[in-house]
């Protein structure tokens, strides 16, 4: 087990997953971050995007709306404004967060809030795209 990595998955509703993992790819605000064990230490913000928990040569996935991820040598606990499991995910309501996340961009009032609006509109459809 020395090579696994210890990850969890909270959200404010319950901690989705505990478990070792070989890789936990994180969607980093500077860009998607692949964490296995021996990282150093980092505090992250999140992006809107996929987790993806390799282990045992199988992949789960889970969208994730924001939130931090604290990382260790030997551990990674995210904490997520919204997780989902991607094989619970409905294409439908997906497809609405991305209608919601454009009349936003259209609708903000400043530079910052549309850049924001943008990002997420950016981010959603990157996960439809991997649907």
């Amino acid at each position: 087990m020395a090579n696994k990595i210890s990850f969890d998955l909270v959200s404010p509703e319950r901690l989705l997953l505990s478990c070792e993992a070989d890789m936990v790819t994180v969607p980093g605000t500077e860009g998607y971050m692949g964490v296995m064990a021996g990282h150093s230490p980092l505090v992250s913000t999140l992006r809107a995007g996929m987790i993806d928990v390799s282990r045992d040569g199988k992949d789960n996935r889970y969208f994730i709306k924001g939130g931090f991820a604290e990382i260790g040598p030997t551990k990674i606990t995210v904490l997520a404004e919204e997780a989902i499991p991607m094989t619970e995910m409905d294409l439908a309501v997906l497809d609405q967060r991305i209608k919601d996340a454009q009349e936003d961009e259209v609708a903000a009032k400043t530079d910052p809030d549309r850049q924001k609006a943008a990002g997420m509109v950016d981010d959603l459809k990157l996960v439809r795209a991997a649907f």
